[in-house]
């Protein structure tokens, strides 16, 4: 299962994306159209038109790597803000990942006693 760290910054691009992109096109996405930093440690999800494949990027000391998931059935559910990013935790991202609508969860604060 993919889990990045709790505290990663995740974007969704949240305009059809054709999945015949790799690296590089991909990466000129998140420069041109989220206007961010690819190599900063931020991960970056893509959903195609029919909402049936994920591609996610994010970049490791090492290198940039992607993880992809192509379902057999069903779709990813999100709802496509008027901006072309949407901001996600990574709850959120398990949910989507998982098939749950991301808008229809909250959580409520909970108390953390810090030592």
């Amino acid at each position: 299962m993919f889990t990045p760290s709790p505290h990663s910054r995740i974007w969704l691009y949240t305009k059809p994306t054709d999945m015949r992109k790799s690296f590089k096109g991909l990466i000129g996405l998140v420069r041109t159209k989220l206007r961010e930093i690819p190599s900063n440690g931020q991960y970056f999800v893509f959903i195609n038109r029919r909402k049936t494949h994920m591609k996610i990027l994010y970049f490791e000391p090492s290198g940039y790597c992607i993880w992809t998931k192509r379902l057999e059935q069903g779709q990813f559910n999100y709802k496509a803000d008027a901006a072309e990013k949407q901001g996600l935790n990574t709850a959120q991202l398990q949910w989507l990942i998982e098939g749950i609508e991301v808008q229809k969860y909250r959580q409520f604060k909970r108390y953390s006693h810090v030592i």
